[in-house]
């Protein structure tokens, strides 16, 4: 038993993950290399060796003649004789090749074989991992700035984090520790070249699914997610429980889940809405926190018109149209945001399509007018003190009787409350009246009282 290689070759499977299998191979191809570079040649050369042992045997096959013209695949029938006592011409004889007596470079050239297999394999086994994980998140430790990409390194490999996709702004320091996104893992000769991304809508995805256990098991879906990174994220969500609330479940307990991620990714603001099949009511999500007043979708042209109050188009639109923008990504349809105004005058847009208590009248006047008329069916009328007509609802299915009860008692009520009113003018009237009479009277008296004490003064 060969105990030195066999705990070199633990040694190798436990550290490099390489497979003894293949370091039996890369042993195997390296004694014959050894041999060819010894002989010349390496057709008719066999190794062969034992898996749990580790004893390994290396022989020539050579076939017995009566005179060897090459000595490399033939043997006399006398030294053929020696190794086997009963071979006869024509046989094929196994002669055993001592390594040791290789030279000093058939030893080098089979310890670089298998030097360049364990390589290789450890490339191999490298790549086959990272390529595993590719379109994932990884954690990574910030290694040197090289030029205006960033050298990460993966644990066994580094990645590259180019300046495209790193997020302005951010700033690493040597040894922090951060979240990366792999993009793309491609296999070189030098290894394999891992490039990672701050940057990529899949990033926010996957934290949220390694944060949120109902993302994780399927109770809560990610249906679609649009993101500016470094500023503001979208992500509808969908919930395949009626009794999970889905985007509560994203946001956690007091915001515990989402605000994790947020300071993962350095203060980037997160919007979760519901998502709905129905495009009208997902546009309208989608430009949460603007209040939508109409959304009319073309789901064959995947374009949207979309009316909001006056004082919300600034909302809805968003800073720099970052709001509408990101909406139109996460919904795919084409938004077009008008308000209320705007959507009057514009070609496209009917003011009367989208407002509900107007839906079927061409203007407020018109719907008035109507509305008074039909008072008897649906509306009881009457007047207010000022004489002003008023409308009030009626109820469905109230009975008739009740509903006169109902307006003669108002009416009468109104009455009462008028005649107490004309009473009260006609009074305060009648008051005045003689308030006047007797001052016209006190002036009068005063006059001739005048005129009496000037007669008889003189």
């Amino acid at each position: 038993m060969n105990k030195e290689l066999m705990e070199a070759l633990d040694i190798l499977e436990k550290e490099k993950e390489i497979s003894k299998d293949t370091l039996f191979e890369a042993i195997e191809n390296s004694l014959i290399t050894a041999c060819k570079n010894h002989f010349g040649k390496s057709d008719n050369i066999k190794v062969e060796i034992d898996r749990d042992t580790c004893d390994f045997l290396c022989y020539a096959e050579k076939e017995v003649v009566e005179e060897v013209e090459d000595a490399c695949l033939e043997i006399s029938l006398e030294d053929a004789k020696e190794i086997k006592s009963n071979a006869a011409l024509g046989d094929i004889i196994h002669v055993e090749i001592k390594s040791k007596e290789f030279g000093r470079i058939a030893t080098q050239n089979a310890k670089n074989v298998i030097l360049q297999k364990i390589r290789e394999e450890e490339r191999s086994v490298i790549y086959n991992q990272y390529f595993e994980k590719e379109k994932d998140i990884v954690t990574g430790i910030v290694q040197r700035y090289i030029g205006r990409n960033i050298s990460i390194n993966l644990g066994k490999a580094d990645g590259i984090l180019n300046e495209s996709e790193q997020v302005k702004g951010e700033v690493f320091k040597p040894t922090e520790r951060i979240k990366v996104y792999i993009l793309e893992v491609k296999n070189t000769p030098k290894g394999p070249r891992i490039l990672v991304s701050r940057t990529h809508p899949e990033l926010v995805k996957r934290l949220f699914e390694a944060e949120v256990t109902e993302i994780k098991d399927g109770t809560v879906e990610i249906m679609s997610i649009a993101r500016e990174a470094g500023s503001r994220t979208k992500m509808a969500v969908r919930s395949n429980n009626m009794n999970v609330d889905a985007v509560g479940a994203c946001v956690g307990l007091n915001g515990a889940r989402v605000n994790s991620i947020v300071d993962e990714l350095r203060g980037e603001k997160i919007d979760i809405i519901n998502w709905d099949d129905n495009p009208g009511n997902l546009i309208q999500n989608a430009l949460s926190p603007a209040k939508i007043v109409a959304v009319f979708a073309d789901p064959d042209e995947k374009t949207a018109k979309v009316v909001v109050p006056d004082y919300q188009l600034s909302l809805a639109i968003g800073k720099e149209g970052q709001n509408a923008r990101l909406a139109a990504r996460l919904t795919g349809y084409k938004i077009d945001i008008k308000s209320e105004t705007q959507a009057k005058d514009a070609p496209g847009f009917r003011y009367e399509d989208y407002m509900d208590e107007y839906e079927e009248y061409d203007g407020y006047e018109e719907y008035e007018e109507e509305y008074k008329e039909d008072s008897s069916e649906e509306n009881i009328g009457g007047q207010d003190a000022d004489g002003e007509e008023f409308y009030t609802e009626a109820f469905e299915g109230e009975p008739e009787e009740e509903l006169q009860e109902i307006l003669e008692g108002e009416t009468q009520g109104d009455t009462e409350n008028l005649e107490d009113e004309a009473f009260d003018a006609d009074a305060e009237d009648e008051y005045q009246e003689e308030e006047e009479m007797e001052e016209e009277e006190e002036g009068s008296q005063a006059i001739e009282e005048d005129e009496d004490s000037s007669g008889f003064t003189e």
